[in-house]
C-alpha cells in the first residue's frame, strides 16, 4: 500500500510559478512511475505528466510542455511538479498518482494509487 500526499498548491498570478510536491509512504517508491493529473470541475480529468521510477524518462501533455517539469527524489520518496509561466487555464485540482508501469501511466485507471489533490488557482 502506498499513500500519496500532495502539497504546494495555492493562488498565484498569471506568469508566476508554483512547485507541487507529492510525498509517498512505503519502501518501494522508486519502483513506481509517478504521474500528475489535473481536473477542472465539469471537465475531463487531464494527464499532466509522468516520470519513470529512475527518473530517466518523462512525458508531458502538450498543454504544459516547456512550462512544467516533473522530477523526483527517491531518497525522500517525493515527486515534484515545477510549474512556470502559469496561465489561468492551469487552474485545477492537481493530483499525483503512482503506476506500476511507465507505459499506460497517462491513463488515470492504469495508476494504482492516488492522492487527494491540491488546488492551484491562477489569477489573470
Amino acid at each position: 500500500q502506498v499513500q500519496l500526499v500532495e502539497s504546494g498548491g495555492g493562488l498565484v498570478q498569471a506568469g508566476g510559478s508554483l512547485r507541487l510536491s507529492c510525498a509517498a509512504s512505503g519502501r518501494t517508491f522508486s519502483t513506481y512511475t509517478m504521474t500528475w493529473f489535473r481536473r477542472v470541475p465539469g471537465k475531463e480529468r487531464e494527464f499532466v505528466g509522468a516520470i519513470s521510477g529512475s527518473g530517466g524518462s518523462t512525458s508531458y501533455a502538450d498543454s504544459v510542455k516547456g512550462r512544467f517539469t516533473i522530477s523526483r527524489d527517491n531518497a525522500k520518496n517525493t515527486v515534484y511538479l515545477q510549474m512556470n509561466s502559469l496561465k489561468p487555464e492551469d487552474t485545477a485540482v492537481y493530483t499525483c498518482a503512482a503506476a506500476s508501469a511507465y507505459s499506460g501511466s497517462a491513463q488515470w485507471a492504469r495508476n494504482k494509487y492516488w492522492g487527494q489533490g491540491t488546488q492551484v488557482t491562477v489569477s489573470s
